[in-house]
């Protein structure tokens, strides 16, 4: 599909101001991607691609960012990582029937949404020791899903390692992003085997994304009330879910 210019000029703009919101909180912001576009009634073949290439461009840039902070845990990453990728590959070769697609993605939107809105604003919580087993089975779980509906996975993982408080919210976000990366990129080479049908406008919304990514990710944790973030994204997640669940 191929947007008007006014169309296009408006998606752009809320393309970039989600991806600085989700920056900001260490988030590659697909779940906001797919929300936007499930809004402006994108197409499920077109979704899915597009989400995972803005996915692994932002997610590069806002890993990068809390890597260089000394965020990152390698030992928290590798069991979520290491049953996601190959699930990630499996659900991205997968495509799913609009009828199954649309409420799937419209209940993990709404799942993705509800903890943004009641998280607390703050946690210091000591952090415990993380089990390897039920690690790798979210992984691979996590792994699936966002291979088949082109979500990175990252609104399902730093909830996950903050409820069980298996991460540190920083060290969460960090983490998150690498999963997002590397889980994006594998369902993109899956997905690409089978189809590589994009938007005609891709390159706009690379650089809409990739621009509100890299600000959110520098200024947007020491700018924005994290509050205001949680809810502005919440409210987007909780909107584009009821559409896609009640079609």
């Amino acid at each position: 599909m191929e947007l008007t210019t006014s169309a296009l000029l408006l998606f752009c703009a809320s393309l970039a101001l989600i991806a600085a919101l989700y920056g900001s909180v260490g988030q590659a912001g697909a779940s906001g991607f797919v929300a936007l576009m499930a809004l402006f009634s994108f197409t499920p073949d077109i979704v899915k691609p597009t989400a995972l290439v803005l996915n692994v461009l932002v997610s590069s840039v806002v890993a990068l960012r809390f890597a260089r902070a000394g965020h990152f845990s390698w030992p928290v990453l590798w069991p979520f990582l290491t049953a996601s990728i190959p699930a990630a590959f499996v659900g991205g070769y997968l495509t799913l029937p609009a009828s199954v697609f649309n409420p799937l993605l419209g209940v993990l939107l709404l799942t993705a949404g509800v903890p943004f809105l009641l998280r607390p604003a703050t946690m210091h919580s000591p952090v415990l020791g993380m089990p390897r087993l039920p690690a790798l089975l979210a992984g691979g779980g996590i792994g699936t899903v966002s291979g088949l509906t082109g979500m990175g996975g990252g609104v399902l993982l730093a909830p996950l390692l903050l409820h069980y408080h298996w991460a540190s919210p920083r060290t969460a976000a960090a983490v998150a992003a690498v999963f997002i990366l590397a889980n994006s990129a594998m369902a993109l080479l899956g997905h690409a085997i089978v189809a590589d049908q994009l938007p005609p406008d891709l390159p706009w919304f690379i650089v809409a994304a990739v621009f509100g990514g890299a600000i959110g990710a520098q200024l947007g944790s020491r700018h924005f009330s994290a509050a205001v973030i949680r809810r502005i994204l919440a409210v987007t997640l909780l909107m584009a879910g009821i559409k896609l669940v009640l079609g």
